[in-house]
């Protein structure tokens, strides 16, 4: 069966009720989840995701964009295990948006309950079919496909559909980190590895550990993981977040290298002059892959410097010269919505009383220690540094020094491949890479990015990459909807923020359709004249009874 396209047309679909001509009504609720698959399928982006998955079938009995929605409609809904697909299309608004010929909703004439009728996509079913396809096809498909040719295609096709949609920012900041995705302690998990983990889950030597106290040793654990590095594009104000790039690896493996092949291999998808500006950890310092990108790829890069290294020496020599100009930092501005419509005064002065109540209770709490008290922030910048033997590019040199209320400074230091005038502005853009740490946060925390269903490590690159590419298809339908404030909250919130939705009713016609309120609807109905309300009546008298008779053969309950 192939892909029937609905088009939004409500001036065409009341001119044939008015006239009594309809293909099919129904009532949908959950208005969000069909926005966004008519979203994502107007935009083609749907079909050219599906055009280039890897499959791992030479016969396509269940098309492709099947399975890819279906995918991503379990992630949206916080679902990761295939056995529950038949629970996220009865609740979920996935049919919705491909129209009554992907599904419709009947009763069961055994149990009487309200279900789901499909056609299906093949003629090999024993019994009337309750979803578009069936949970273990979901499955097979996902464990069978190649993992490293998944990854490649989320960091290939994936991306050129973002650049065909004009989904990356002309400024080009990008971010890059790598993350532990701890599970179980079953060695079953394929291409896991045990490591020993301190308090703050930092991966330790059996050296480090030694040099520990008593009390720091009690607090380490051994943890089984895997190790995840991602790419992730932003602009200043953090309006939305896309993962561009993503390599599931060994727990042991080291994370520079891979991200350095991430940012080749994304460049030579989309050409030069898309990233510009690269914001790294101390981790990912090699100075020949700096040079790289900033020499063949025209990628600026901001990374700290280790104490260790001769050009922090050399710096930190030169900044404490007086005639040094020490810039003042000041925290950037945070954007305040204005409400709709202005606040009553009885509102007003209670949320004024309470700030000043919070203030007392703040007042009263013991304040932290001086050495801990951060009184003032400065920056200065320092150009043309060659010090760092492995790096053949000139460098900026930004220090950042805290002053603390007992009188102590600290001063730490940003290598840059950019010409900085300002110190501040690189201060500020350092500042932006805990964005990336946040989304692994959200991702782990309320996605459930690590509540792996099988041990088998295709199936886990499955479960980050349609995960990723269900927050980015997200992130993408609330920026063009105007909802770009959304794009920082987590999933859960988000469909808190869009739902409880008003129920709709959902009128076909010529692979057109309309939606209406209720009462619009029946207001529209009660008006017709008699000849096309007559007709109305007698086509949903024949769709009840087609409806009454499609499930003859159903799975017994």
């Amino acid at each position: 069966m192939d892909l029937v396209i609905f088009e939004e047309n409500k001036p065409l679909v009341l001119d044939g009720l008015h006239h009594g001509d309809f293909d099919y009504i129904e009532a949908a609720s959950e208005v969000f989840e069909t926005d966004f698959f008519r979203f994502i399928q107007a935009t083609t982006m749907l079909d050219k995701l599906s055009e280039t998955y890897p499959t791992p079938r030479k016969k396509e009995d269940v098309p492709l964009w099947l399975y890819a929605a279906s995918n991503l409609s379990m992630r949206l809904h916080g679902v990761h295990s295939f056995n529950s697909y038949p629970m996220v299309v009865r609740c979920g608004g996935m049919l919705n948006a491909f129209g009554p010929k992907a599904g419709r909703k009947v009763i069961h004439p055994d149990t009487g309950d309200v279900t789901i009728a499909c056609e299906g996509f093949n003629k090999k079913n024993h019994y009337d079919r309750e979803t578009p396809c069936d949970q273990d096809y979901l499955r097979k498909v996902a464990k069978d496909t190649d993992a490293d040719a998944l990854m490649r295609w989320f960091c290939d096709d994936v991306v050129r559909v973002f650049r065909s949609s004009r989904a990356f920012d002309k400024e080009g900041l990008f971010i890059g980190d790598a993350s532990y995705l701890f599970i179980p302690d079953n060695p079953n998990y394929e291409g896991s590895v045990k490591l020993l983990f301190d308090e703050n889950d930092h991966p330790i030597s059996q050296m480090e550990y030694e040099k520990m106290s008593d009390e720091q040793k009690i607090r380490c654990q051994l943890r089984r993981c895997y190790k995840m590095v991602t790419l992730l594009h932003t602009n200043r104000t953090l309006d939305f977040f896309l993962f561009v790039a993503v390599k599931v690896i060994s727990g042991k493996n080291h994370e520079c290298p891979v991200l350095y092949e991430l940012v080749k291999q994304f460049v030579e998808t989309v050409g030069t002059g898309v990233m510009k500006r690269l914001i790294l950890d101390r981790g990912f310092l090699d100075g020949k892959a700096i040079s790289t990108c900033k020499k063949d790829y025209g990628i600026d890069i901001l990374i700290p410097a280790r104490r260790t290294m001769d050009i922090y020496e050399d710096a930190m020599a030169l900044f404490r010269e007086p005639d040094i100009d020490w810039v003042c930092c000041k925290d950037p501005v945070v954007e305040v919505k204005e409400p709709a419509r202005p606040r009553p005064k009885v509102i007003v002065k209670r949320e004024k009383r309470r700030q000043g109540k919070l203030e007392e209770l703040k007042q009263q709490k013991s304040a932290p220690p001086p050495e801990k008290t951060l009184v003032k922030r400065e920056a200065a910048v320092i150009g043309e540094f060659r010090s760092w033997s492995s790096c053949t590019v000139p460098l900026s040199v930004v220090a950042n020094r805290e002053h603390y209320a007992d009188g102590h400074k600290e001063t730490w230091l940003l290598i840059d491949t950019k010409d900085v005038q300002d110190p501040s502005e690189a201060h500020q853009e350092y500042h932006l890479r805990t964005a990336i740490e946040e989304r692994h946060r959200q991702l782990k925390c309320f996605i459930d990015l690590t509540n792996f269903t099988s041990r088998t490590f295709s199936m886990v690159v499955n479960q980050v990459v349609f995960i990723m590419l269900s927050y980015n298809l997200l992130q993408i339908y609330l920026l063009r909807e105007g909802r770009k404030e959304l794009n920082k909250k987590t999933l859960p919130r988000i469909r808190q923020q869009l739902l409880p939705s008003d129920n709709h009713i959902i009128v076909y016609w010529q692979n057109y359709y309309g939606v209406f309120s209720a009462l619009e609807f029946a207001e529209m109905i009660a008006t017709l004249d008699d000849q096309p309300r007559k007709k109305v009546a007698e086509r949903c008298r024949r769709l009840r009874r087609e409806l009454d008779g499609v499930m003859r053969n159903p799975r017994p309950p």
